[in-house]
């Protein structure tokens, strides 16, 4: 398990076989896209009928599956979801990603993380329309790369 207390890079993911090389895929890409869309439609879904936490689950997946989409195209499969984060920012920051997009991932990404395993966590309202918000824009971003 990656330990996010020392820095882990995407040398780090490859090496522990978190990340891998797989052949590329635009076709698998494109299902990740479309599988994106459809969490997309999710968490608006559960949002609007008051299911906070798992429109939070929802919108992550969103941001999951878009990044999901890239490492697919590139030829790379992901065995973390930490060092799909680490993969965008060292092969895309570099081509322009702006880092505002690695850092949302992350951020939604621990969320998800304590939304899954802690027993006392409930999202509010306000924390799943803005997980919304943010993972319409990501998948929107990551889109045009």
């Amino acid at each position: 398990m990656v330990n996010i207390l020392t820095p882990y890079s995407l040398k780090d993911c490859i090496n522990d076989g978190l990340i891998r090389n797989v052949p590329k895929s635009l076709a698998r890409s494109e299902n990740s896209f479309k599988t994106a869309a459809k969490w997309l439609v999710e968490a608006e879904t559960t949002v609007n009928a008051g299911a906070y936490n798992s429109s939070m689950m929802c919108s992550y997946l969103v941001m999951f599956h878009s990044a999901r989409a890239i490492l697919y195209r590139d030829g790379y499969r992901e065995k973390s979801h930490y060092c799909v984060a680490r993969y965008l920012e060292e092969r895309y920051v570099i081509r322009g990603l702006e880092e505002v997009w690695i850092d949302l991932f992350d951020h939604y990404r621990e969320l998800r993380h304590r939304n899954q395993y802690d027993v006392d966590l409930a999202s509010t309202e306000k924390e799943a329309r803005d997980a919304l918000d943010a993972a319409s824009r990501f998948f929107d971003r990551i889109k045009q790369l």
